[in-house]
């Protein structure tokens, strides 16, 4: 058992990595890939909010079925699907196709983000201890693969056609090589005796609170979404660098939110996850709101920088609470808070588009600091969390 679950662990770090990968390089190709397509910023926008939209469904298809037939199959099954879905968006000519390739990337990211975190919470249960936040860590060293991948691609001439295509070739070998390793297929299904609140606490109490930890986790997770979606154009188009440069925009924000995440269990056992969200969203607000308003390419770096070292604790304690609130409806409580969480990452970034209609990209970006001193106020809902017994 030791072994599987060591196996299991393994993998769901494979797939955090490959999902993180997969979206980054979409990330890094954004500029390129506008340029294809003719548009502007404020209708990439709107393309973005029918990418959340595809990432909504997929979200909320995603989970029930997880919970169904289990994770072992829905896992490899979405991040097959995100693979090959990556491809459509290089091959895109003009806005509609674009439209297209976008809903149908989404719902292939958005099943496999839910099936992966739900395989997650199995994961930890058995384990008896916060290993959430090292998965999510994971994530993000694929924002950090991504990130160089796409500047030695640029550098080299490669458009988003063939960046992107190869991508989503070596994206589906990696998930069928992993599958086998994933927990086994009726293990969704069983609940460790001992761990959270009996089952009519759970009816009580579990919705109000899931709840308002899905709206903090929209509120951080659009925050996320703006600087996955929009940092590479802030330094390109705001700051004028070279596209090689701003990939580092991302880059930074990704490299910081992997640190963070490998020491936030640490600093959620010592201070409380309350602590983590309240401290980590208040130094984000901070980050962003420098690399707003900033005129130096450097000292902006240095904002994307300590936006991601900020929120890198935040989802993680949410996502965990969610999971261990209720045993007995674990899967239904993760699919919840991430599916609002994941339509904020993923369409909350089209508000951005909206507004540069009205004011320079950079003044939008005040937006999410707000967003992140909001979650700072409200992390005291932290506070009744289920801990896992150790």
């Amino acid at each position: 058992m030791e072994r599987s679950l060591s196996r299991a662990r393994l993998a769901t770090f494979v797939y955090f990595v490959l999902n993180g990968t997969l979206l980054g390089m979409w990330i890094v190709q954004i500029p390129a890939i506008e340029d294809r397509a003719g548009i502007s910023h404020a209708v990439l926008g709107g393309f973005l909010l029918l990418l959340g939209g595809g990432a909504f469904l997929g979200l909320r298809l995603g989970g029930p079925v997880a919970d169904r037939v289990g994770t072992r199959t829905v896992v490899p099954a979405s991040a097959v699907l995100c693979s090959l879905t990556l491809a459509l968006p290089g091959l895109a000519t003009s806005a509609w196709t674009l439209a297209g390739a976008l809903v149908l990337l989404g719902f292939g990211n958005g099943c496999l983000d839910v099936s992966m975190n739900a395989h997650a919470v199995e994961v930890e249960k058995r384990y008896g201890r916060p290993v959430m936040s090292a998965f999510h860590a994971t994530f993000s060293v694929g924002g950090v693969l991504a990130a160089g991948a796409g500047a030695a691609m640029a550098s080299l001439g490669w458009g988003p056609a063939e960046a992107l295509g190869a991508s989503a070739v070596l994206g589906a070998l990696v998930a069928l090589v992993a599958a086998p390793l994933l927990l086994p297929a009726d293990s969704h299904r069983s609940v460790e005796p001992g761990q959270g609140v009996g089952e009519e606490a759970g009816a009580r109490q579990a919705p109000a609170r899931i709840w308002l930890l899905a709206v903090l986790a929209l509120m951080v997770m659009m925050s996320e979404g703006v600087a996955n979606d929009w940092s590479v154009l802030h330094l390109r188009t705001v700051l004028d660098t070279s596209a090689s440069t701003a990939a580092f925009a991302y880059g930074s924000f990704a490299a910081t939110m992997t640190i963070g995440r490998l020491l936030a269990d640490r600093f959620s056992a010592r201070f409380g996850p309350a602590s983590v969200l309240r401290y980590g969203a208040a130094v984000a607000a901070a980050g962003v709101t420098l690399a707003a308003l900033s005129p130096w390419v450097g000292a902006a770096l240095v904002g994307w920088a300590v936006f991601g070292a900020g929120l890198s604790g935040c989802v993680p304690q949410l996502f965990s609470a969610a999971g261990h609130a209720d045993p007995s409806a674990a899967g239904a409580n993760v699919s919840r808070v991430a599916s609002l969480g994941y339509l904020g990452m993923l369409a909350g970034p089209a508000v951005i588009g909206w507004l540069t209609r009205l004011m320079p990209l950079n003044l939008t970006f005040l937006l999410p600091a707000a967003c992140c001193a909001f979650a700072a106020v409200a992390a005291g809902v932290l506070r009744t969390r289920t801990e896992v017994a150790p």
